[in-house]
């Protein structure tokens, strides 16, 4: 290791004393300034169309993390025409030096930019990038010193046997790498083909999550299948790890398989959609979110409740809006039996009717319920169009409504009201 870092460094020192550095150091410089102006005008002419290019669904294509690969890639394509240019004329190895490190930058840019564009700001892209810069620039710095051959020798020496093929560590890191290439790939495709569908105004919007869902999941299969055979890796030896996953399928991951699959029946059957106010079991809320193995449900006090799929499909849901939005609410009063009954009823119509949440059509109306103990209980009913709404204000409000309307108008609401009876009470008591 020290005689490669000693070659290296008498190698730079040689190449410093050089007259041809000067020129490579300016050819250098231009095409850095170059790629910089590049950068420049391509951030404003982003800047100026942002409104057009919104309207035409491609504001993603240039932001974002987008706009820092330009700087590497344009400097990368401008410093292998002037090395094609002028390997005739003097050393380029100083040129030679800056293509593995722009290429490099490139990389960790480019991939950087299509995971937050597909995991958006998740917190783990953060050690993420930290992680995969650390490893990028060490296979370049293992380039450049001249170790990078011995390391690749390492690890074809070490071979693992897996069934009756042995795979070397080279084989599994080319792997690894293809793998993660084509996923990339996949995950962009598929980014491109969601983005286009949520221009598709027409197109229903479960639909729509289906049909990206499934691009996603299909397009990452196929990346999967291309990359193994293009290092070398037969699929049939796979074929143990195949029947593994189908055994853990059946066991361990059977209720996230079940889950999966009632997501996709929930987003095709379209029994339930977003926006939807819905009640199962305990659980009641209007459905903010529907993954592929639970439901969102965020009820009227902020609070979320992430519902298994599974469970949507198994048990009896309740779906306030699932055809009409109307839903009724009733509110139940006692009146003493003194009271002016159709006084006490067209008061508290009003005070339903002089609500802006309560809809005319149906009308609200208050039925006699029945004849208690202590009084007669009347229950107003009405309709609201807003069930994802909390009932609870507008109860309150109309209750108050009641009491200061039955308040002004003398009509009483009683309290509970016993006889107490004595049986054989001693002489001179009277039942009470």
């Amino acid at each position: 290791m020290a005689a490669e870092l000693s070659d290296v460094w008498q190698e730079i020192l040689s190449e410093l004393q050089h007259p041809d550095i000067v020129w490579q150091v300016l050819v250098l410089a231009v095409c850095l300034l170059l790629a910089r102006f590049i950068e420049g005008r391509v951030r404003d002419r982003v800047a100026h169309s942002a409104a057009a290019v919104a309207a035409e669904g491609r504001a993603w294509l240039l932001g974002g993390s987008l706009k820092r690969v330009i700087f590497p890639l344009a400097a990368l394509l401008l410093v292998l025409l002037a090395r094609l240019l002028l390997k005739s004329q003097i050393h380029i190895h100083l040129l030679n030096l800056a293509l593995p490190l722009l290429a490099s930058l490139a990389v960790i840019r480019l991939v950087v930019y299509i995971l937050r564009h597909s995991f958006g700001n998740a917190p783990w892209l953060a050690s993420f990038e930290r992680g995969f810069a650390t490893f990028a620039w060490g296979i370049v710095a293992l380039h450049i010193i001249g170790l990078l051959p011995e390391v690749i020798d390492m690890l074809e020496a070490a071979a693992l046997p897996l069934g009756k093929t042995q795979i070397t560590l080279w084989q599994m890191l080319q792997a690894v790498v293809m793998v993660a290439a084509t996923l990339l790939g996949a995950l962009w495709l598929s980014n491109t083909f969601e983005a286009r569908l949520n221009q598709a105004a027409g197109m229903d919007s479960n639909f729509r999550i289906v049909l990206a869902r499934l691009s996603r999941t299909l397009l990452t299969l196929v990346a999967v299948l291309i990359a193994l055979p293009l290092v070398g890796l037969d699929l049939t030896t796979l074929s143990v790890f195949g029947g593994a996953l189908g055994v853990g399928l059946g066991f361990g991951l059977q209720k996230i398989a079940s889950n999966y699959v009632s997501g996709f029946i929930i987003l095709l059957d379209r029994s339930i959609q977003l926006g939807n106010v819905i009640s199962v079991g305990s659980d009641r809320g209007e459905v903010t979110r529907i993954t592929t193995r639970y439901t969102v449900l965020r009820n009227p006090g902020g609070i979320e409740a992430l519902v298994p799929n599974e469970l949507l499909i198994g048990s009896v849901v309740q779906n306030e809006s699932y055809s009409d939005r109307k839903v009724r609410f009733a509110l139940s009063v006692q009146v003493s039996y003194d009271s002016d009954l159709d006084l006490a009823m067209r008061l508290m119509i009003a005070a339903a009717a002089a609500q802006a949440r309560v809809l005319a059509e149906p009308a609200p109306i208050v039925l006699l319920k029945e004849f208690a103990a202590s009084g007669i209980n009347l229950e107003l009913g009405g309709w609201i169009a807003d069930p994802e709404s909390s009932q609870g204000d507008l109860r309150s409000t109309i209750n108050l409504a009641i009491w200061r309307a039955f308040k002004q108008h003398g009509i009483s609401i009683p309290f509970p009201q016993y006889e107490v009876r004595l049986l054989n009470p001693p002489s001179g008591e009277k039942n009470v």
